[in-house]
């Protein structure tokens, strides 16, 4: 097939794995295609990309045998009945719909391969992280194409399906917690005299640096904290100040809460 994926909805997380996948050259844009019912969303996407993006579902699932499905949980029962709508045994499906587990997918499309997937929004920003497990079908080469889409816009880790809440917590719902820690140091540069602007900008830089530098040095972030604060120094003083506040109990506890959360929303 000269199609080799497709997108099934065409909001703002597929838009964001569409961009990476061109972006990267994994595939080019007469590659990729997508479907939407909204024309606006049809013509924005389309001009955004170089690619076609079509007014229905079945039109993307005779193009190509990889599809993304990325609609709102609340869709799926509808999207399954449309007229014309076919999936087989060369389909692979990777699925981004959230909360919507394996077997769930597995009875609307039995013939295909599933591959599901936690994703989290800063796909939009090409530094997204996500976790991905395997249907009872799905190869290795089936996971080999689904980590090589995920990984031209971020990182991916291969999970167990029961794990998938845990990625939630620690990936899907934490970058709410890391805006509220950049808009917290933000405030306390502002407090300090810095304006407003520069300290947002400051903070976001310093923990994407932070960030980088856990995942190119390899080393523990504990070890990498401690090279950062010298004796009787500027940094250990404030390191006392957040171990006094029990940071590390309240962002565990956020963690935990978020996946515990994830986890009920499942079994509804």
């Amino acid at each position: 097939m000269s199609v080799k994926i497709g997108f099934i909805g065409a909001g703002n997380m597929a838009s964001a794995m569409i961009g990476g996948i061109i972006a990267n050259g994994l595939y080019t844009k007469d590659e990729v295609v997508a479907c939407a019912p909204s024309a606006s969303t049809r013509n924005k996407v389309s001009a955004k990309y170089g690619i076609k993006v079509y007014g229905t579902a079945a039109e993307v699932v005779r193009l190509t045998d990889f599809i993304v499905l990325s609609v709102k949980p609340n869709q799926l029962q509808d999207l399954f009945a449309e007229d014309g709508l076919k999936f087989d045994d060369s389909h692979l499906v990777m699925s981004i719909v959230a909360g919507v587990k394996i077997a769930t997918l597995e009875a609307y499309v039995p013939d295909s391969r599933i591959v599901r997937v936690m994703p989290n929004h800063c796909c939009l920003a090409g530094e997204g992280a996500a976790g991905y497990s395997r249907g009872s079908k799905a190869t290795d080469r089936d996971m080999e194409r689904v980590r090589d889409v995920l990984s031209s816009s971020g990182i991916a880790e291969e999970v167990k399906e029961s794990d998938l809440d845990a990625v939630t917590g620690i990936a899907g719902s934490s970058t709410a917690f890391m805006y509220m820690v950049i808009d917290a140091m933000a405030d306390g540069g502002v407090l300090c005299g810095l304006p407003r602007e520069k300290a947002i900008r400051l903070a976001a830089q310093s923990m994407l640096g932070s960030a980088k530098m856990v995942l190119k040095t390899g080393e523990h972030p504990d070890k990498l904290k401690d090279s950062v604060c010298s004796p009787g120094g500027t940094t250990i003083e404030g390191v006392r100040v957040l171990e006094d506040s029990c940071i590390r109990a309240a962002f565990i506890a956020a963690v935990e809460a978020s996946t515990v959360k994830s986890r009920e929303m499942g079994r509804k």
